[in-house]
């Protein structure tokens, strides 16, 4: 049935793909205002993108929560995104939802060649106040070797007390991790759909040359 839908799915909107997997920390160190920041700036993301109306046809997100537990949403493009409030809980397994996150990409661009659908690289944007509370260190190699393949573009976003240097190890050397100015999740969910309508625009195999970063400061 689900193969049906994509083909039905893919026959009313041919245009290229680009999925991206937004991976972000609601553990409970999120709790309170920053929570209530990166919800602010989701909403804004979801907003800004399918104002662009080629944007709303080619780039499909699904979002990976990991507070306590690892959550997700299937990949769709901006009209099917159902915005969920984001609560804050538990613990910090972001290994796991790394994995989580390059598993559907993979299977997601599986599905695309399945059904003729020519796609960009595939974006998994992560997110996160601090330091990982299960295995992280296979999945950080694995992510490494898949951006050395070109099968994902990795970007990492740290806030408040992130641990760089782990998050490093998930990013390729020459985009390490970004330190979040303050709070500002609005700034970076604007810079995230400002990219990706960039890319929508280009074509599947070019590099399109993405906004400057200014939610960003320099790590201390």
């Amino acid at each position: 049935m689900a193969g049906q839908l994509e083909r039905t799915e893919f026959a009313e909107n041919p245009e290229p793909r680009c999925a991206v997997a937004l991976i972000l920390d609601v553990s409970g160190s999120m709790a309170g205002r920053p929570l209530e920041e990166l919800n602010a700036g989701l909403e804004n993301f979801h907003k800004a993108l399918k104002k662009d109306s080629l944007a709303a046809l080619r780039v499909e997100v699904a979002l990976i929560t990991f507070g306590g537990e690892v959550q997700t949403t299937e990949f769709v493009t901006l009209d099917k995104f159902n915005l969920p409030a984001l609560a804050a809980r538990g613990e910090t397994p972001l290994g796991q939802a790394v994995q989580h996150g390059l598993s559907m990409l993979r299977e997601r661009k599986d599905i695309y060649k399945y059904n003729g659908v020519d796609y960009f690289r595939p974006w998994l944007f992560l997110v996160s106040d601090g330091a990982p509370t299960d295995e992280w260190e296979a999945v950080a190699a694995q992510a490494r070797q898949e951006e050395a393949r070109k099968g994902v573009l990795i970007h990492a976003v740290g806030a408040g007390k992130a641990d760089f240097k782990i998050l490093a190890r998930f990013c390729a050397p020459e985009r390490p991790p970004v330190k979040l100015k303050g709070l500002d999740f609005r700034g970076m969910f604007q810079w995230l759909s400002k990219s990706l309508s960039v890319i929508s625009q280009s074509h599947p195999g070019s590099q399109a040359p993405l906004p400057p970063v200014q939610w960003g400061e320099a790590q201390k």
